[in-house]
């Protein structure tokens, strides 16, 4: 029987079988829309994709804030006094405080529990980039690997973790002071889409500009066929913002350019993401040779 628990939080964006049938626990991050706090369960059992993204179509804007030092030593702290280690696998230092309000709650149960091991890895990633390389660390330990072996696999594939997304409305990324007012105005009026990653610091940065829809999404394929590794073999995440058949399209156009064995998950942001990127964002993770 294993000794310790993959957790990280609602950011990774994973399906909630997929967590269930990995064993990992999920701490559900906060967002509030008109003055109502709801928690981004995996479930959807506060609020649903579906009704968020609705929601924000009609112009109503969420807000979400960062898990606390007490969230996380509460949620923590169950495992431990159960007998069990903890590796806590967070959302982006690059773009929340809940990874250094992790480590901070996990510095204070070891002094509660000194014969506890508690570790946190800053994946430097967000939605199903977060989620794949949870993912990857939770096929990890049914291998069989120590918490030390499944952490340092984490640190070690991080910065080969690829996030490329697109949006299809500037403006959210304008509240998010990612673009100026001027981009987005002038953007939308052009029909320009920008194309983002995550860099190796794990913030999220705009590498170039498409022009309309169809260009963005065979950027993100073409920016796959330049760094992937041995991609017909490896698992491949899809995020998306409320935009199901262009995700299967593009997972599609995936599977026939490069001969993907694997199925490729698709999965919808869920609020928290999407409160920033906006509906009908599309993303794309594997891993690389880099970022």
């Amino acid at each position: 029987m294993s000794n310790f628990i993959i957790m990280t939080d609602s950011a990774c964006d994973l399906p909630h079988q997929v967590a269930e049938e990995n064993e990992i626990l999920v701490l559900p991050l906060t967002l509030n829309i008109q003055e109502k706090s709801y928690r981004n369960y995996l479930d959807e059992r506060e609020i649903s994709t579906k009704e968020f993204y609705q929601m924000q179509r009609d112009g109503v804007i969420a807000k979400t804030a960062a898990a606390n030092m007490d969230e996380l030593t509460r949620f923590m702290k169950p495992a431990l006094e159960a007998g069990k280690d903890v590796l806590y696998l967070a959302f982006s230092s690059g773009l929340s405080s809940t990874c250094s309000a992790a480590m901070l709650a996990a510095e204070e149960l070891c002094e509660q529990f000194p014969e506890r091991k508690v570790f946190v890895v800053d994946t430097l990633s967000a939605s199903l980039g977060q989620g794949l390389l949870v993912y990857l660390a939770a096929q990890e330990k049914k291998r069989g690997k120590s918490i030390e072996e499944v952490r340092d696999f984490a640190e070690q594939n991080k910065l080969r973790l690829c996030h490329w997304f697109t949006v299809y409305d500037l403006n959210h990324l304008k509240r998010g002071g990612r673009v100026s007012a001027a981009t987005a105005m002038v953007g939308t009026m052009l029909n320009i889409k920008p194309v983002l990653h995550v860099d190796n610091e794990g913030h999220l940065i705009k590498v170039e500009t498409a022009r309309g829809r169809k260009a963005s999404l065979n950027a993100l394929v073409n920016h796959m066929e330049k760094t992937a590794v041995d991609p017909s073999e490896q698992t491949i995440f899809i995020s998306h913002g409320d935009c199901l058949e262009e995700a299967e399209a593009l997972a599609k156009t995936i599977e026939e350019r490069f001969g993907v064995k694997k199925p490729i998950l698709i999965n919808p942001i869920g609020p928290v993401i999407g409160a920033h990127s906006g509906a009908d964002t599309m993303a794309l993770f594997f891993l690389g040779t880099q970022r």
